[in-house]
């Protein structure tokens, strides 16, 4: 599954250091994580997770109202969504509990950045592994495990070029991707040549996703750059 998908799961974060949660929720956002929700206490924590569904929670064991473990355990009557804790307590017997009640991972403060990023991106990908998400543009949905375009209650067969070129594009959902980067998913390692390929491909695929082919909102053209492919939401 792609890792932008992921990016877009609904984290909870649970601590009661406001300096650790503003810091956190920031290096989840700039990595690409959309939709972060804090809490610092388990009261609110166990509403938060009632209310707005989270799809991962990353728990403090020291809590002002409740222990972590406690709180893993409330949680655990109503949602089995995959759990990290992050805790000032580094002893084994800690860590033992908390991998022993079921959580997925446990890391001690301090602790860098990208080792929680990478964490997360495993168990993510371990739990989320069977869902096949539909990527939705402004005028269609793209399904990748089944390669074709949904618009208008029409499914569309994408080609494998179609299927490479849009893929490379989702990949960096938002961003420019370059002709070359576009020719190389396309067709390997030796690109060169195939810019007016590349151009008939991007139309074919204009005809399926776009409402209106001729005027583009989902696959830009980057004048002189490349393309961009913007998502809905």
């Amino acid at each position: 599954m792609d890792q932008h998908y992921y990016k877009q799961k609904k984290i909870l974060l649970v601590d009661d250091e406001k300096e650790l949660l503003d810091m956190v929720s920031d290096f989840l956002r700039e990595d690409g994580y959309t939709q972060i929700q804090t809490a610092s206490t388990a009261t609110e924590a166990i509403t938060a997770a009632k209310e707005w569904n989270p799809d991962f929670a990353i728990l403090d064991v020291m809590l002002p109202d409740m222990d972590g473990f406690s709180l893993f355990e409330q949680l655990r009557k109503f949602t089995e969504i995959p759990v990290l804790f992050l805790t000032a307590r580094g002893e084994d017997e800690d860590r033992l509990r908390g991998l022993g009640l079921g959580a997925d991972d446990y890391m001690v403060k301090p602790f860098l950045p990208k080792e929680l990023l990478l964490r997360m991106g495993i168990i993510l990908r371990r739990y989320y592994k069977e869902e096949n998400p539909l990527v939705r543009l402004a005028g269609s949905q793209i399904d990748f495990s089944r390669a074709e375009v949904i618009k208008n209650g029409e499914h569309m067969p994408l080609t494998a070029k179609e299927h490479d070129i849009l893929q490379a594009l989702y990949r960096n959902a938002g961003r420019i991707v370059t002709i070359d980067q576009l020719c190389e998913a396309a067709w390997g390692d030796n690109p060169f040549g195939y810019e007016n390929s590349l151009m008939a491909h991007i139309r074919r695929i204009r005809e399926k996703i776009e409402e209106n082919p001729s005027k583009p909102v989902s696959l830009i053209t980057v004048k002189g750059l490349g393309y961009k492919l913007v998502l809905e939401g």
